[in-house]
């Protein structure tokens, strides 16, 4: 909770609906949680924009619980919305509520995570989210030497929530990188975990990726030196980091491993000036917002949506017309050049 309630109190200061009244419709925003920072980031920028076109944004948070989201989508298609965006806790889970909405004429935008099994989806507002897990990988190989025939290292793996598409995306494309050097030992897996059902983490819970990280210290790590985390996203990294402080890395010359992670949220971008986390994925919602807002403009007229994929995305049913944007790593060398020079976060921020 001390987590989540000063991000409640962020969307709430920084929300503002529009000065004057709009006329041209109303626009479900649904994201997953305020328990994550992007997400409240993403609504925010999502409601803002709509706002600027003068449609309404009706935007609500589910508390990382299918049921919730689900009876929050039931509101909106009962408040008249003519477009809904929506970032799905559990994808499957929606394919009833979307059909109600589809039956009324709703559009349906998935927005970063797609939306599984059903066809009614419009378009797909994404950043190519295998590319994540590559450059996830190919900064733990860099950072490693293993390119100079380095190692053998030790490494333990960590996915993100086996409900989310995406997850799979990010775990495939890490693998691309990171398998080849597994198999010929120069990467070690001591747990033997690597598989996607042994290492996900069911709703991202970062808490949960910190209990397994526990037990796999305890039962694998006594006496060895643990060299590289593939953390999913910097919600998990920062969970995982706590455990290996406990057991004394970053201290008395113990050095962390390597530690990957996504988003760019705040506290592990101070983390990675710290020398503790090594790097993030930095995906500018900023930039997302405005393609899943063009796309609802142009639903709202009829128009085409603007995409630059048709082939990638299948979600069970249909490949999925795509959007996709460009992921960008950042660690020590380049966090003040990508997020304070882009305006994505003031200086004095981070330094708090």
């Amino acid at each position: 909770m001390k987590k989540i309630i000063p991000l409640l109190l962020l969307a709430s200061s920084l929300w503002q609906a529009p000065a004057h009244a709009q006329d041209k419709g109303k626009i479900g925003i649904s994201m997953p949680t305020v328990a994550l920072q992007r997400w409240v980031i993403d609504g925010l920028a999502l409601g803002r924009s709509l706002g600027k076109l003068d449609y309404e944004p009706d935007l609500k948070f589910a508390d990382n619980a299918p049921k919730q989201q689900i009876a929050q989508i039931e509101k909106m298609i009962t408040d008249g919305v003519r477009v809904l965006i929506v970032a799905p806790v559990d994808g499957p889970a929606l394919k009833d509520v979307l059909q109600k909405a589809a039956d009324k004429k709703i559009k349906i935008i998935s927005y970063d995570r797609l939306i599984r099994d059903t066809p009614n989806i419009d378009g797909y507002a994404t950043f190519d989210n295998y590319q994540v897990g590559v450059m996830q990988g190919e900064d733990i190989v860099n950072r490693l030497g293993l390119k100079d025939k380095a190692g053998p290292f030790s490494i333990e793996l960590f996915a993100g929530s086996p409900d989310d598409n995406n997850a799979f995306f990010f775990y495939n494309g890490a693998m691309s990188v990171l398998k080849p050097y597994i198999e010929n030992g120069r990467l070690v897996v001591e747990s033997g975990q690597t598989a996607m059902e042994a290492i996900a983490t069911p709703q991202w819970n970062g808490v949960t990726a910190r209990l397994r990280l526990d037990k796999l210290m305890t039962a694998f790590y006594k006496t060895k030196r643990l060299d590289a985390i593939l953390a999913p996203n910097d919600g998990i990294s920062l969970e995982l980091l706590a455990t290996l402080k406990r057991l004394g890395y970053g201290s008395q010359g113990k050095e962390f491993p390597v530690v990957t992670g996504q988003d760019a949220d705040l506290n592990s971008v101070r983390s990675i000036i710290k020398s503790e986390q090594s790097s993030t994925i930095f995906k500018d919602t900023r930039a997302l917002a405005d393609v899943a807002v063009n796309m609802a403009d142009a639903l709202m007229q009829n128009k085409p949506i603007p995409v630059n994929d048709t082939k990638t995305y299948n979600n069970g049913v249909k490949l999925v017309n795509s959007f996709l944007l460009k992921p960008v790593l950042v660690d020590k060398s380049n966090w003040s050049k990508i997020l304070v020079d882009s305006g994505y976060y003031k200086s004095y921020v981070i330094s708090k």
